[in-house]
């Protein structure tokens, strides 16, 4: 079985939230899924895409994605690119989907002279860990995530529109 990566195309919306919505339970986090095919449809395929996503096949059968987008390092001086989503089909995992998504996010940083290629996982999903280290990649540990949302993100906009 060989594994091919196609760029998503208008059309691809439903699958891509069906991918989506697979990771948020595979994450313990469907209660959080608030986008619908409609957001995907404007933000990936709409007049000025600020995101991108690639898709995994194996035999033309789509088992998994990569949605991401362009990031820039001060430090570096250099742009980047944050992998948002990755997620591949549980029966389909071991067969290089996974690999050839990350693989092909990373020619794409070569190609374009970027700096990083960057993403969160969870400190629980050991799988995930195991299989990010196989391919080089470095746990952060020094950082800390912070997020802003709901509330507090409207109470600080809110108050930064009074200046």
């Amino acid at each position: 079985m060989s594994v091919s990566i196609r760029t998503a195309v208008r059309g691809d919306e439903g699958l891509i939230f069906d991918f989506i919505c697979a990771l948020a339970a595979y994450e313990k986090l469907s209660h959080e899924v608030e986008a619908g095919t409609q957001d995907i449809a404007r933000d990936l395929f709409g007049s000025s895409p600020r995101v991108f996503c690639e898709i995994a096949e194996i035999e033309g059968k789509p088992v998994g994605f990569a949605l991401w987008y362009y990031t820039y390092s001060t430090f570096l001086g250099k742009h980047g690119i944050w992998l948002e989503d990755l997620f591949v089909d549980p029966a389909a995992r071991g067969a290089g989907a996974g690999k050839a998504l990350m693989a092909h996010l990373a020619n794409k940083c070569r190609e374009e002279g970027l700096g990083r290629l960057e993403w969160w996982v969870l400190d629980w999903n050991t799988p995930s860990i195991e299989f990010y280290k196989s391919l080089g990649a470095v746990m952060q540990e020094e950082w800390s995530v912070c997020r802003m949302d709901g509330v507090a993100l409207v109470e600080l906009g809110q108050a930064g529109a009074k200046k």
